[in-house]
């Protein structure tokens, strides 16, 4: 069983990945080892090889539970774990890993507007929604392995920083 860990890039995806007691699949790790199709000039980044990473993920032994850890993993699983962040912490974080202002602002406006967990459920057929805020990484790879065991749910719809987003001006901080 394929279930994307997803979310925003600075959610803990990876952090938390580590810690949990499953094969991990780090789909950022395939692009950059050549399941891309070239560098996107305005982006500055890997163009990923979608039908590269979708053949390449076929071709793995599903029997047991394999995490695709990415921000756009929820591509290639029917199950997604979705990792959410206030955006003031996450502008911490990126601003720590070097981003430049124009990626920050692209990554703030999209945990706001929630599109990592709108395309997770439109490709997905269970979802599940984790706030990371003021959680331990090991106090989320808690919830997610309580998650994959079926012994909790996290239904999409719980996070939800658009009102802060629209009133407070925050993000453009």
């Amino acid at each position: 069983m394929q279930i994307a860990l997803t979310g925003t890039p600075g959610t803990g995806k990876t952090t938390i990945s580590r810690l949990l007691p499953y094969r991990i699949v780090g789909i950022n790790d395939l692009v950059n080892e050549g399941l891309c199709l070239g560098m996107d000039p305005e982006r500055g980044c890997l163009e990923a090889d979608m039908n590269g990473i979708d053949d390449h993920l076929g071709e793995l032994d599903t029997a047991d539970i394999l995490i695709l850890d990415s921000h756009f993993s929820h591509f290639f699983a029917k199950k997604a774990i979705v990792l959410r962040l206030n955006p003031q912490e996450l502008r911490k974080r990126l601003e720590s890993r070097g981003y430049n202002e124009k990626k920050i602002r692209e990554n703030l406006e999209a945990e706001a507007l929630d599109i990592v967990l709108a395309e997770a459920v439109e490709n997905c057929y269970q979802v599940d929604e984790i706030d990371t805020t003021g959680k331990t990484p090991e106090q989320v790879a808690g919830l997610i392995i309580r998650v994959i065991k079926g012994e909790i749910r996290f239904t999409p719809g719980q996070v939800d920083w658009l009102e802060d987003f629209l009133d407070s001006g925050w993000i453009l901080e």
